[in-house]
């Protein structure tokens, strides 16, 4: 329940940026782009730049004016913002049509979806290496900086990547592999997907990094133009001599090196009244430093750079679509996350749910399309998502390692792929896993504490952002999201725990748990070579000797070893002996659920 709230409040805002993609997608289809000058505003005979956009930059003002049209604080809404509200309507009406049949329909979709953004990024990779600047971005990537690996904030953030990455807490994953068969490798599975994750980031990355190495030298370009003209304005006026500059230096043409030795000289000899001339140094390390992150990234660094291709157009069209397509992929995901549980569990009809979801989630996704609606999505991004979610993962790892028993869960493996995998999981599983899970989230509540919870407000004025705490009302807005997504632990826990809420083991007898408790703590305390070092891996487990004692609800009874196959245990769930030890013991038809269990 607690994963089906965080899939809730990350659908709301996600799907916002899928719509924000859709209204790039089509401003794309033009030519020059539209973000790639700045407007002209005419009074009478005078035309001059609009200031706001010569403050910053033609993509700057384009996403925060003409997109977004955003507000200089949270507190002041401004109204819905008609462009992105029908933006966001279009965005939830694919995903409703992507959703409403199930796997039936998301399937199909999820093949395009997830396969179209590859052969993008391949695309853009290639243009992108022949870029001006590109090594520099890529030499950039694999610099390390080893004292950003003390900073909790970079292993936060990499963990938040990673869960959202793989789906890690969101139940999309568990949904969808529901339709599996029993004997489905799910091991190869996990380890595909993992490297595949692995290889994604690594290829969108080169692509991020080759684009911001060839926009850091076009700045870097535009920077050395802007103080070669002060270094030639003071030389004519006398305020620096020509002695000072090296005779070859060609001031038509100032190459980067060149640019760094003038600085370099009129830094030593004007020592005192050097900050007085106000040069910067332009250096291409300082433009690859400056931090690029969420949807900056897309919206204002990528097609700042597209604006600068050949064929501009071509390349933003194909960006933007990708981009819906890398989000209607995590929407389905999300969606199959809330859906599946609750059609599972009431079984209430698919069709008339998903489009009752999607209607109920427009319409809250209003408060995302107000002129100030970019920054409630950045305060559900940072509070509904990142600590609900380590809470409900650190909770599903306990659940399985040490209270269900990770020997018992490798067992259940072994029955299932034909082998144990190997031992280093069961390590991993008990130790390893909760333990950085639970340094994860002592770093998380500690980051909390420490630093005010704000947001980058863009300031009209200044035309640029500024940090903002959150007033009262959105400070307990955002620890409302954090509860509200927890809740459902200890509200369910309390309900079960009174008989509230059935468990789906209330037909189970007193005495028959208190049996099976102790067949378990008996399994428990067997020696863990059966279960971990007994076998090599890859080895096909042993037959289960005739004759051999099982128990069952009327106590210890020989069962016949053939019946003991993975799909008839599997089939029924160890949670489906629904008989009291008084009743006699008859063959169990399942319900069957929505998805296989």
């Amino acid at each position: 329940m607690s994963s089906l709230m965080v899939c809730g409040f990350v659908g709301l805002y996600y799907n916002v940026i899928i719509g924000w993609s859709i209204f790039y997608f089509f401003q794309s289809f033009q030519y020059p782009l539209p973000w790639s000058e700045c407007p002209i505003r005419r009074n009478g005979s005078l035309a001059i730049v609009e200031p706001e956009c010569e403050k910053s930059s033609a993509t700057t003002y384009f996403w925060y004016r003409q997109t977004l049209n955003t507000t200089s604080t949270i507190a002041d809404s401004g109204g819905l913002n008609v462009k992105m509200t029908l933006s966001l309507l279009v965005a939830w009406i694919i995903v409703c049509l992507a959703v409403i049949k199930g796997i039936a329909s998301s399937g199909k979709v999820m093949y395009f979806s997830s396969l179209f953004p590859y052969l993008v990024l391949f695309c853009f990779l290639i243009r992108g290496l022949m870029l001006k600047g590109s090594v520099d971005g890529i030499a950039h990537m694999f610099t390390p900086k080893l004292e950003k690996m003390l900073e909790p904030k970079v292993w936060r953030e990499a963990a938040t990547q990673v869960f959202f990455a793989l789906g890690l807490g969101f139940g999309g994953v568990i949904a969808f592999s529901s339709y599996n068969k029993i004997d489905n490798n799910c091991h190869f599975d996990a380890v595909l997907v993992s490297f595949i994750n692995f290889f994604t980031s690594i290829l969108a990355t080169l692509v991020v990094f080759a684009v911001l190495g060839f926009k850091a030298n076009i700045m870097n370009e535009k920077c050395i133009a802007e103080n070669t003209e002060k270094i030639l304005g003071y030389l004519n006026s006398s305020v620096l001599s020509y002695d000072l500059i090296p005779p070859h230096l060609n001031f038509s043409q100032l190459s980067t090196s060149d640019y760094a030795e003038v600085y370099r000289v009129i830094k030593t000899v004007k020592e005192d009244g050097f900050a007085q001339l106000g040069l910067d140094p332009c250096l291409l390390e300082d433009e690859l430093n400056k931090s690029v992150q969420g949807t900056g990234l897309a919206f204002i660094a990528f097609t700042e750079a597209m604006t600068h291709f050949p064929w501009s157009p071509f390349w933003s069209v194909m960006f933007f679509f990708m981009l819906i397509n890398l989000g209607l992929g995590s929407m389905i995901g999300t969606m199959t996350g809330i859906t599946t549980p609750v059609l599972d569990t009431y079984k209430v009809n698919r069709e008339l749910f998903t489009v009752c979801c999607c209607v109920v989630a427009f319409f809250c996704g209003l408060l995302f399309v107000q002129r100030s609606g970019n920054y409630y999505v950045t305060m559900f991004d940072d509070y509904s998502a990142g600590l609900p979610l380590t809470v409900v993962v650190i909770l599903e790892n306990v659940s399985v390692a040490w209270i269900y028993g990770t020997k018992r869960f490798m067992q259940d493996l072994e029955d299932m792929l034909g082998f144990r995998p190997c031992i280093i999981y069961f390590y991993l599983w008990k130790y390893v896993s909760p333990i950085c899970l639970i340094l994860l989230i002592s770093a998380t509540v500690i980051e909390m504490a420490i630093i005010p919870p704000g947001y980058n407000a863009w300031v009209q004025e200044l035309a640029e952002e500024r940090f903002q705490s959150y007033p009262p009302w959105a400070l307990t807005m955002c620890f409302s999201l954090i509860v509200v997504a927890m809740l459902p632990l200890p509200i369910v826990f309390i309900a079960r725990r009174f008989n509230l809420m059935s468990d789906g083991s209330n037909k189970l007898s007193v005495s028959y748990r208190k049996s099976m408790m102790k067949d378990i703590s008996n399994l428990e305390e067997q020696d863990e070579s059966r279960f971990i070092l007994g076998a090599k891996p890859g080895e096909a487990p042993p037959t289960a000797p005739a004759g051999r004692p099982y128990l069952t609800p009327a106590g210890n009874k020989t069962l016949d070893p053939n019946l003991l196959s993975p799909n008839i245990c599997y089939g029924t769930s160890y949670q489906n002996p629904a008989v009291s030890p008084t009743t006699p013991t008859t063959p169990i038809t399942p319900a069957t659920p929505e998805s296989d269990s």
